[in-house]
């Protein structure tokens, strides 16, 4: 009877055990395997300024009649893009600001951007956070510590520069033993300028949209005369066809101004750190 009710006890702390493990894992699981499936369906080659730029009158006039369901359904849409890492959160911004214009499109993006962040920090804390610091050495140990003392200028540079991918960014102060509260507030001051400046892009955008969509739909309308025209390629003639596209270049944005300025920025905030070391050489 005794090694019954002990073999049940054994059963009964295995069951936990691995139930522990699977809510450890399956929060981080849930975000890979719905990243997993947008980028095997393609969903995410959508989300283009060449795709919305065609239905760009649709969508205004969507954003007229229903203004805050607009608002939330950008936000929603934002939320998921962060949280599920996909590479177009900076098109999204440009658009943002084409749709609602550069201030309303920069508060909408850094909340949705900071929400989306956050998800993919607990995710990764509650999953790898536990089982890295149960397993990590001195050097890593000391590496938290010396991360953790300086947290938030260290965020402030990450964020800021825009040389470390945003889905990293995410997920290495989780790693690091990040508290949440410095998190959320490193996240929501480090994206603000990048932010304006592509929403700020975005809202100048309008005329070119229009311009390079003319352009297209009066190419389109010549075929009716031309039966050499044809859809595909990227402009201009090729083998005796005149082709056309609708392209709107998005790598243009990022100037070397754009990105000293940033990098400026980055380096304003690991100033305190900086001074710290100072004095503490002091």
């Amino acid at each position: 009877m005794g090694q019954e009710t002990t073999q049940q006890q054994r059963l009964a702390v295995n069951r936990k055990s691995k139930f522990g493990i699977l809510r450890r894992y399956l929060p981080l699981l849930i975000i890979l395997a719905a990243a997993g499936l947008c980028f095997a369906m393609g969903w995410h080659h959508h989300l283009s300024l060449k795709n919305l730029a065609v239905h760009k009158e649709t969508l205004e006039a969507f954003v007229r009649e229903h203004y805050l369901l607009a608002i939330f359904g950008f936000a929603v849409l934002y939320i998921l893009v962060v949280a599920l890492s996909l590479p177009v959160a900076s098109f999204l911004t440009i658009f943002g600001g084409v749709l609602f214009g550069a201030l309303l499109s920069c508060i909408i993006v850094v909340i949705s951007a900071t929400i989306g962040a956050l998800i993919v920090f607990l995710a990764a804390r509650t999953s790898l956070g536990a089982t890295l610091q149960d397993k990590a050495g001195p050097s890593l140990s000391k590496l938290r510590e010396g991360f953790n003392d300086n947290a938030m200028s260290y965020l402030l540079f990450l964020r800021l520069v825009p040389v470390f991918p945003f889905w990293l960014v995410n997920i290495a102060p989780a790693l690091l033993g990040v508290r949440t509260s410095t998190f959320i507030i490193g996240t929501l001051i480090g994206i603000i300028p990048g932010t304006f400046a592509f929403a700020f892009v975005g809202a100048g955008l309008d005329s070119v949209i229009e311009a390079q969509t003319q352009a297209y739909q009066d190419c389109l309308a010549s075929q009716q005369t031309s039966p050499q025209t044809s859809l595909e390629g990227s402009g201009g003639a090729e083998g005796g066809h005149m082709t056309c596209a609708l392209s709107l270049d998005t790598t243009a944005l990022l100037t070397p101004q754009l990105l000293i300025a940033f990098a400026l920025l980055g380096v304003v905030a690991l100033i305190p750190v900086v001074w710290k070391k100072v004095q503490g050489r002091g």
